[in-house]
């Protein structure tokens, strides 16, 4: 089976859950790297890979997409990866969806946030930001890690039940860039 072509930065928490995905599940595939620090994604080049100009963005063939969940369920029904990634089961399929729109909803803004405050905006302007705005990102990661702990994981080992889903792997990609800060 031909590989996939994906547009990645690895320094993206939506390419990295790309990335982590198509590594752990054997799929082959051509990393493109596009530097989102150096505005690759901006180019007229890459624009006829994603209109939408954003990573991660997959090429099979002549058909091209973008937003790393729609990526992602393309990747899972294309190489037929084993159940446990996005179960047959509806019920837990429907885990693994509910899970994956809270995280775009909530998590993703939320952890984004603190990133770019603790991180990026001292990087970017040689200024830490304030203590007010750093507490209320921190209090909001918090809520956040607090709802995948008590209300995802409860007692079970994953997101979803005992074996390993997606919506792991998207939780990793974005919890991971925090714990770095």
């Amino acid at each position: 089976m031909p590989e996939v072509a994906l547009y990645l930065d690895l320094l993206s928490p939506p390419c990295r859950a790309v990335y982590l995905f198509a590594k752990a599940s054997k799929i082959p595939f051509k990393n493109n790297v596009v530097q989102l620090g150096k505005g690759e994604h901006l180019s007229e080049e890459f624009g006829k890979v994603n209109p939408l100009r954003k990573v991660p963005a997959l090429k099979d063939g002549d058909f091209t997409m973008g937003e790393s969940n729609a990526i992602l369920l393309y990747l899972i029904r294309k190489f037929k990866t084993p159940d446990h990634w996005y179960p047959s089961d509806l019920q837990k399929r429907a885990r693994v969806d509910e899970y994956l729109a809270w995280h775009v909803t909530t998590a993703r803004p939320g952890t984004s946030k603190l990133f770019w405050l603790k991180a990026m905006t001292p990087y970017v302007t040689g200024h830490e930001v304030t203590p007010e705005k750093l507490n209320a990102a921190l209090c909001e990661f918090k809520t956040i890690s607090t709802t995948i702990q008590d209300v995802f994981l409860q007692d079970k080992p994953f997101l979803v039940g005992d074996e390993v889903s997606i919506a792991d792997v998207v939780a990793l990609a974005d919890i991971g860039q925090v714990s770095k800060c």
